[in-house]
């Protein structure tokens, strides 16, 4: 049966085609040299790609065929303009204009074989990179080396390593998947980078107080320590330093709970009501600890990178061992036993054992004792952290955070008792 274009798909093509030219044309207003295409052009083009490959659409022949003849036309005119001894003045922009004529004429094609929502989102793309060439150069020139590096770390972790990992278990000692376990990397380290790149770059003029609220969406611990040291050396507003100190751990308390509901939304349900009573217990004591403080413009903290590999690596290698050493304490100890670890793990970093009691990484724990471990785990942390403020800052200097800290640890020790069978 012959190829049959709709209407509808039709006057989609006439309909981008001719918004991609006239974006087009204006972009290239104020050049010396107007480049092939535009708002007549472009439409032409689009609807030659939509009917060669109405001609042959199982082979595509007759549209490789025009896209080839396309190319060496506009390879043809661009070597005449730079050759050799050409006057420079007349050599018009670089790539963009021949990269925008090959776009526009497959967009007839894209039209008929893909949803309209991925043609409209290509075409829209298109303008917007043809009209941000100067923000884009600034921001590439702003934006430091080890950034870009950064984010390409980031998609080693996310589009590179997990999909090739294998989702059953490997070992009989624990019941958490390579890919599981990857991914947990994965969310703790999304989550900072995020939290990471908005510290960098949004909170140097927001203040102190939400530059600490990035920071425990980030690691509460690492904002403990590094506002309690600004503290010391008296760079800040103190109030507002002993506030942010305790905001970050009232925020840990939604950062749990975002990431155990992302692995097991039925342990998210039990511990919601705590951890979100515990938040709003937090808000409230960050209230009372910084009622003196004053917005400060300049109140920044200083970053370490959340994604260099070897510290996910760390990760990973903690998360299998918590895991392990947690199914041993169950099974060995009973539900005390894990409790005590809890306390333990606390002193630390308390992601690897939330996540693996999120994924069921020890086996045979319940949910309620499940979500009372987490708690004791976190209030076991907030009391370390008070301890970490009082050596960092000074007692006196860190008293109005210390305290607090110390009544959330209380609150979340009272919680998992309610909890725990």
């Amino acid at each position: 049966m012959p190829f049959v274009i709709s209407p509808e798909k039709l006057g989609l093509v006439v309909a981008l085609s001719f918004f991609f030219g006239l974006a087009f044309e204006e972009y290239h207003t104020d050049d010396p040299v107007k480049p092939p295409g535009g708002v007549r052009t472009f439409p032409l083009l689009a609807l030659a790609g939509t009917l060669l490959y109405a001609l042959d659409p199982a082979r595509a022949l007759a549209l490789s065929a025009g896209l080839a003849v396309l190319g060496a036309w506009l390879f043809a005119y661009y070597f005449w303009l730079w050759r050799p001894g050409a006057d420079p003045s007349r050599r018009g922009p670089g790539l963009m204009s021949p990269v925008a004529n090959a776009l526009a004429f497959l967009l007839g094609p894209a039209t008929l074989t893909q949803p309209h929502w991925v043609v409209v989102a290509i075409t829209v793309g298109a303008v917007i990179l043809l009209g941000a060439k100067e923000p884009l150069h600034a921001a590439a020139r702003k934006i430091p080396r080890e950034e870009i590096l950064t984010l390409a770390k980031f998609l080693v972790l996310t589009a590179i390593i997990l999909p090739l990992l294998p989702d059953h278990p490997v070992s009989g000692f624990t019941q958490i998947t390579p890919y599981r376990l990857w991914l947990a990397v994965v969310v703790v380290s999304g989550l900072s980078y995020a939290s990471y790149l908005a510290t960098r770059y949004i909170s140097p003029t927001r203040g102190v107080l939400l530059a600490a609220g990035l920071g425990g969406l980030y690691s509460s611990t690492a904002t403990t320590i590094s506002l309690a040291q600004r503290a010391r050396t008296g760079t800040a507003n103190l109030a507002a330093l002993q506030a942010g100190i305790v905001l970050a751990t009232a925020l840990m308390n939604l950062r749990i709970l975002a990431v155990v509901a992302v692995f097991s939304p039925r342990l998210a349900l039990v511990l919601a009501p705590s951890l979100l009573a515990l938040a709003l217990f937090g808000f409230a004591l960050t209230a009372w600890a910084g009622r003196r403080a004053v917005r400060e413009a300049n109140g920044t903290l200083q970053r370490m990178n959340p994604l260099e590999l070897g510290a996910a690596a760390v990760f990973a290698g903690l998360f299998v061992l918590v895991s392990i050493v947690s199914t041993w304490v169950e099974h060995t100890y009973g539900h005390n036993g894990l409790f005590a670890l809890a306390g333990l793990v606390g002193l630390t970093d308390i992601d690897p054992f939330v996540l693996s009691l999120a994924q069921g990484g020890v086996a045979g724990v319940g949910t309620a004792v499940a979500a009372a471990a987490v708690l004791i785990a976190a209030s076991s942390n907030n009391l370390i952290k008070a301890g970490y403020a009082m050596a960092f800052a000074g007692p006196r200097a860190a008293l109005r955070a210390a305290i607090p800290l110390a009544l959330l640890a209380a609150a979340g020790l009272a919680a998992a008792a309610w909890l725990a069978p």
